[in-house]
């Protein structure tokens, strides 16, 4: 007897739908498995095989044959052990064929029966809703994910014995409820207000959050620039549902979204140590996986002690900061991965960290302090729109009782500024200042008369390249958007100029 049952699978953060066919024959009892199987895969038989038996069901001591197709696309993971079960109670009589019918399966057996965690599961069920399925018999565990998609009925399934009572008719499982999208916690952990003192640099990375600007921070050891750093996406505008989706997917297909958040409303941090891998940065492996600059897709990416990371790990982020996509190739073929982040990056001055501070003084010699700031490639500080020079806090700052700016407020500036630039730009296909290209800022970026005359100074005295010059203007616009003006001044073009990296410092 021959049974079709449909399951997914992986291929980048898209799924593609795979008919698992079990075909029960005479002949020497056994399982032949094809159709371009992983390791993982391939040692389903003894997990399913066991997993019957143990939830009191017969397995029939037959040859069969298990094909998963389309044989062309490669088949990892053990998300196959549920259709794979199902298709051989099918095939020996034991479930009706017509209870899979319009249905997706896909979970881990354990030995006992239980259903485990499979990753990818929002993608498994776009795709199924994409092609007409209307059922998902998905692990319990991942319920509340899959029911992110409307339009499709989610069951949670505890065991194989409680899925094979559902499809017999004996016993009900009843569908999983929608998730409430607005009920899921948005707030993150770090508030500027907490943050005490160091007003320049919160506001250069108010700037930076209205505008899509990529910072480097700059100082001296416990000045407190990853507490900076981990409070931007506090202040960045609160992400759409479309953009919620997307970021889910994304941690969904790399196996990492936490178990009690089905969706993630908060923009990510991801801050990966300094001895991270290329791969690790920005994804690969046999079979490509998302990486660090795709995990904090919409949200930021944080790079502690910049100089530390290895040259060609650096350099290659130098593509993706501006097309907002990787590509990774393969033999087996071709994978586009989102990569729209915002690039904050923070390092000391010099090996010592205390090059140019007032209090300590510095013990590098002057060959160590510019081999170190040299580490760091010239088109990839070329990148990098804002440089802000992070200094100790004084104590007076420190021991003051009074709290500063809670994060709420600066992020409604930051999501009007934002607003302002989405009418500016409707159209194209530009979303912030940041991603200007000469084109626009010449359509855009318009200075009055003082201005000009500031802009024409700079140019001579700081001996700024034709990208410099639109990257000030860039930083002007964003900073006359976030004053709710118009026009461009003078005193927008002074404040863009002080982000520009300082001379004998960079």
């Amino acid at each position: 007897m021959l049974a079709n049952v449909r399951s997914c699978a992986i291929w980048g953060l898209d799924g593609i739908l795979v008919d698992v066919e079990v075909d029960t024959s005479d002949g020497l009892p056994g399982i032949t498995l094809v159709g371009l199987p992983d390791i993982a895969v391939q040692e389903s038989r003894e997990r399913v095989q066991t997993a019957i038996r143990n939830s009191g069901l017969f397995f029939p001591r037959r040859r069969m044959v298990i094909n998963l197709a389309p044989a062309s696309v490669r088949k990892e993971g053990p998300a196959y052990d549920l259709p794979i079960a199902v298709g051989i109670l099918i095939a020996s009589g034991q479930i009706p064929p017509q209870s899979v019918d319009g249905a997706l399966l896909m979970g881990e057996l354990s030995l006992d029966g239980s259903l485990r965690h499979v990753r990818g599961v929002l993608p498994m069920a776009a795709v199924a809703r994409q092609q007409g399925l209307r059922r998902l018999f998905v692990p319990a565990c991942d319920a509340p994910e899959a029911a992110l998609v409307p339009d499709i009925e989610v069951y949670p399934v505890s065991t194989l014995a409680d899925l094979y009572a559902h499809l017999s008719g004996q016993r009900m499982i009843l569908p999983q409820n929608p998730i409430d999208i607005e009920a899921v916690p948005a707030s993150p952990p770090t508030d500027f207000q907490d943050i005490k003192g160091q007003e320049h640099v919160k506001r250069a990375l108010e700037v930076a959050a209205a505008g899509g600007h990529n910072l480097l921070m700059i100082g001296p050891p416990g000045a407190g620039k990853t507490l900076l750093a981990r409070a931007l996406p506090g202040i960045m505008p609160p992400m759409e549902i479309d953009e919620a989706l997307d970021v889910t997917r994304i941690y969904s297909v790399a196996d990492q979204l936490p178990a009690d958040l089905p969706l993630i409303r908060v923009r990510p941090f991801r801050a990966p140590h300094h001895t991270i891998s290329h791969a690790g940065l920005v994804g690969g492996g046999n079979w490509p996986h998302p990486g660090e600059i795709s995990l904090a897709h919409r949200g930021v990416l944080f790079l502690d002690e910049l100089p530390e990371f290895g040259s060609r790990t650096l350099e290659v982020l130098r593509q993706p900061m501006e097309d907002k996509i990787v590509t990774i190739s393969r033999a087996q073929g071709t994978l586009t991965f989102p990569a729209n982040f915002m690039l904050v990056a923070a390092m000391n001055p010099c090996p010592c960290g205390y090059y140019g501070d007032p209090v300590r003084a510095c013990t590098c010699s002057t060959s160590a302090i510019t081999n170190y700031q040299k580490r760091i490639s010239g088109p990839l500080l070329d990148r990098i729109d804002i440089h802000i020079e992070v200094p100790r806090v004084p104590y007076e700052k420190l021991s003051y009782d009074r709290k500063g700016e809670p994060s709420a407020t600066v992020r409604q500036r930051v999501t009007v500024a934002r607003q302002r630039q989405r009418e500016r730009f409707d159209g194209l296909e530009i979303a912030s200042n940041a991603e200007m290209r000469p084109a626009e800022v010449h359509r855009f970026c318009h200075l009055e008369e003082k201005g000009q005359a500031l802009m024409r100074s700079a140019m001579q005295q700081m001996q700024l390249s034709a990208r410099a010059y639109h990257r000030v203007l860039k930083l002007a616009r964003t900073i006359a958007d976030l004053a709710g003006e118009e026009n461009i001044t003078a005193v927008h073009v002074a404040e863009a100029l002080q982000y520009r990296p300082k001379l004998g410092l960079m």
